[in-house]
């Protein structure tokens, strides 16, 4: 998918600019480091929901883990570039919430996908790492913000 604007309409977009430490010596973002944009957006996207991720851990004994992945890359994000990185919650388990995610690169008024992914996020004791169910609470948190957003970018603004 090449296009010039996200197919999913995003929940969160979390802005990234690619530093030297990104890049590969030709000044081209390693692929892997897209992976880290990932994160970074989707733990902002918690944040922005009040869930801190060391809190959650302290009060509930449990870790967020990616447990698959699936990403496609479409052209090269290079040094200096703005991004943009979206965050769209597809589907929420009782242990798993699948997420889609893209980099775009930011210029109005359009964006162009570089790279777009789908995550699984398992949720395990921290101790212990073995899955277990999400606290209820937190399912449905997300699920409840999710459906806020979702309806809050799809009203019209006057």
């Amino acid at each position: 998918m090449t296009g010039t604007t996200p197919s999913v309409a995003p929940e969160f977009v979390w802005p990234i600019r690619v530093y030297w430490e990104d890049t590969d010596a030709g000044g081209i973002v390693f692929y892997a480091n897209y992976l880290k944009f990932f994160e970074r957006a989707r733990t902002e996207w918690l944040r922005s929901l009040g869930i801190g991720q060391q809190a959650l851990r302290d009060r509930t004994g449990g870790i967020f883990v990616v447990s698959h992945t699936d990403v496609h890359y479409h052209r090269s994000a290079r040094l200096d570039d703005q991004l943009l990185v979206t965050v769209s919650l597809v589907e929420q388990g009782r242990a798993s919430l699948t997420i889609r995610q893209q980099v775009l690169l930011h210029h109005a008024p359009h964006h162009t996908v570089l790279c777009d992914g789908t995550i699984r996020i398992g949720w395990v004791d921290a101790n212990t790492l073995k899955p277990t169910r999400f606290p209820p609470a937190l399912l449905d948190f997300v699920g409840q913000s999710a459906a806020t957003r979702q309806t809050q970018a799809l009203t019209p603004t006057l």
